[in-house]
């Protein structure tokens, strides 16, 4: 029977939340930064108080009742509408400021991050940003159990409970040793892929996954087939580009990061010809349930516009980026 005095704590709908989307008690632990007996802890105290069971318990596995299927929207729905207060409180409802947590993946943050922290410092001094640099994967795992306020990630974005607002399309570029026949050029066309050995990111980073989607819709092979290209793993373009130079083979990057990463010795940069489509789209993604859209839309404008001036210092001034 349910206590109709009892009120929930925003720690322990965290709890029921974290622990719904996650399906694992350590796991949910974890993102919380509690010990097990506290986390478990909690939730018995929010089913006591409630009078229902929201999750079933057994030594196999964790599973959503019923009732904690029906009632997990709400509870979202009201930490967001906490963290909105919260926001209001600080003066920031409609105007960027206190902290917010930007997720960005690493083919993006550490190119656009000055010209991004430039811009809020001077248009939003109020605004107290602190970056997590992480997998795509990663990053939508934390903005949906609430740990990032959104993130700058390439689309699409297919996860439940999650929307993205694109930003920019990118274009890629290939990078190829300085001996290469096709170095400098300005008009490859896909089908020359064939005669690289493509290097790419370890799994995980969705570079490697756009590559490669790219390659396979052109009945290409991005499988590199060189000495020691087939056992290179790389959890940076930084060593990417060390393994182009060195020999190994060539790759494509996002034209944001040509001016950082390949203004080294034994490389060379080559661009498509004009009509190739070999691009990704960047966007803002955020929980669909937040009160903080025109806030995101505000900062994905900052975002826009710092990429359009990290490709301003690229080699290549005729590529214009596609503003969406």
């Amino acid at each position: 029977m349910s206590n109709k005095e009892y009120r929930p704590t925003l720690a322990q709908l965290r709890t029921f939340v974290t622990i719904a989307e996650n399906r694992h008690f350590g796991t949910a632990a974890a993102k919380l930064s509690i010990s097990q007996p506290s986390l478990s802890q909690a939730l018995v105290a929010l089913e006591t108080g409630l009078g229902v069971q929201l999750i079933e318990r057994s030594t196999r596995k964790v599973i959503v009742t019923p009732t904690g299927e029906k009632l997990l929207p709400s509870a979202k729905e009201t930490l967001d509408a906490a963290e909105t207060f919260l926001a209001m409180a600080r003066g920031a409802c409609g105007s960027l400021a206190g902290p917010l947590t930007l997720g960005m993946i690493p083919t993006v943050a550490p190119y656009i991050l000055p010209n991004l922290l430039h811009h809020v410092a001077s248009e939003l001094p109020d605004l107290q940003p602190c970056i997590i640099e992480d997998q795509t994967r990663h990053l939508l795992e934390q903005l949906r159990d609430g740990q990032i306020d959104c993130a700058v990630v390439a689309l699409p974005v297919t996860a439940s409970g999650l929307t993205a607002t694109p930003l920019y399309d990118e274009e890629f570029a290939i990078v190829v040793p300085s001996s290469s026949p096709m170095a400098g050029r300005a008009d490859i066309t896909l089908s020359e892929l064939k005669k690289l050995d493509l290097l790419l990111l370890d799994d995980g980073h969705c570079l490697r996954d756009q590559i490669i989607n790219l390659c396979r819709n052109r009945d290409l092979s991005p499988t590199p087939t060189g000495p020691g290209a087939a056992t290179t793993r790389a959890a940076s373009l930084s060593t990417v580009m060390q393994c182009v130079a060195g020999g190994l083979g060539s790759t494509l990057v996002p034209v944001s990061s040509v001016p950082f990463e390949c203004n080294r010795p034994g490389l060379s940069v080559a661009r498509f010809g004009p009509g190739v489509d070999a691009h990704r789209t960047i966007g803002l993604a955020y929980r669909s349930s937040s009160a903080r859209r025109d806030e995101f839309h505000q900062l994905g404008d900052i975002v826009r516009s710092a990429y359009r001036e990290t490709i301003s210092e690229s080699p290549f001034p005729s590529m214009v980026p596609s503003a969406l």
